[in-house]
């Protein structure tokens, strides 16, 4: 399992100290995110644990709409292997918490930091969107490219 944070276009690792990561594409054009570590759970109670530290390492602040606010993106991430054969991915099963989008209206009289946190978050919420729109229109070209949340989600709109 994986837990990684989407925040100001930069991904980090919220099971390793907040560790700065790389989305890189290999070869066969599968995204990779460079340094995530990938902890092993045996039990639902490593697996909660695991959610409850991400979640205490998440980005959050005060807006103008609430006063603790999720200002990042998060995936968590299960891949489903065998025991006899740890290298093999039989499923991965996601977790994707957004952070919420920002009406202008609500964040012209906030500071700079927040300004730029909400710009940053209708981006992506943005690409998201049109990713999603790509995949009803037959041979559509798919923008996951424009930001590093659809990087992230990649293998959520095409196959492997």
């Amino acid at each position: 399992r994986t837990y990684q944070n989407i925040f100001l276009g930069k991904v980090f690792d919220l099971l390793n100290n907040k560790a700065k990561l790389r989305i890189l594409e290999d070869g066969k054009q599968q995204v990779q995110v460079v340094g995530l570590e990938e902890k092993v759970v045996n039990n639902v109670q490593e697996v909660l644990g695991f959610i409850q530290k991400g979640n205490q390492a998440r980005t959050s602040g005060q807006t103008f709409a609430n006063n603790n606010s999720s200002r990042s993106h998060a995936v968590f991430q299960i891949y489903l292997r065998s025991n006899n054969n740890m290298s093999k991915i039989h499923g991965k099963f996601s977790l994707i918490d957004l952070a919420g989008n920002e009406r202008g209206a609500d964040t012209s009289s906030a500071n700079r930091q927040t300004r730029m946190e909400g710009a940053e978050i209708n981006k992506s919420l943005l690409a998201l969107k049109e990713c999603i729109r790509a995949l009803g229109r037959k041979g559509a070209h798919l923008p996951f490219r424009v930001s590093k949340l659809t990087q992230v989600g990649k293998c959520h709109f095409v196959k492997s």
